[in-house]
């Protein structure tokens, strides 16, 4: 059953555009993704979301990078900044090679991406792990020595 089986008659598109719902419907159309592209910079959309946690030994950043692999993300350390880097390329620009396609929706997020984070100290580019899995960029940055976090359990003692 195709999706416009089920809709109301009045939703359905008429095959012929030439009726004068038809060529209501188009314009319509045309003036909504018109409108859709100017608000949207589709070709730049694309957003790093990530999370930044903390033990007592490292700090951990993770970021959602669904459809990408290590060769499409760039990772760096200068001083106390992380930066992590990268472009996530549009199902038209990868699909470029195969001729006839004509796409009539593009919604999937593509573009470049660059995010930036300062920390308490200075990040020890050696050390930095950063590893890709399942779309998910996980960057392990250990604490130097001296942030180092001991932490001592304290009795809490009753009084009467």
């Amino acid at each position: 059953m195709a999706y416009q089986d089920w809709l109301p008659t009045a939703w359905k598109r008429p095959a012929d555009e030439a009726t004068p719902f038809g060529a209501l419907r188009k314009q319509i159309d045309s003036m909504f993704e018109e409108f859709d592209g100017n608000l949207f910079d589709r070709e730049n959309a694309f957003k790093l979301r990530s999370n930044l946690s903390e033990t007592d030994s490292e700090i951990r950043v993770t970021a959602e990078l669904p459809g990408l692999t290590d060769k499409d993300v760039d990772v760096s350390v200068s001083g106390d900044q992380i930066t992590i880097k990268g472009e996530k390329k549009s199902e038209k620009e990868e699909k470029k090679e195969e001729k006839g396609r004509e796409f009539h929706r593009v919604e999937r997020m593509s573009g470049s991406f660059h995010r930036s984070m300062r920390l308490p100290f200075e990040i020890d580019a050696d050390k930095v792990n950063a590893e890709v899995k399942n779309g998910v960029l996980t960057v392990t940055i250990p604490k130097p020595a001296e942030n180092v976090t001991k932490t001592k359990k304290i009795e809490v003692k009753h009084s009467s």
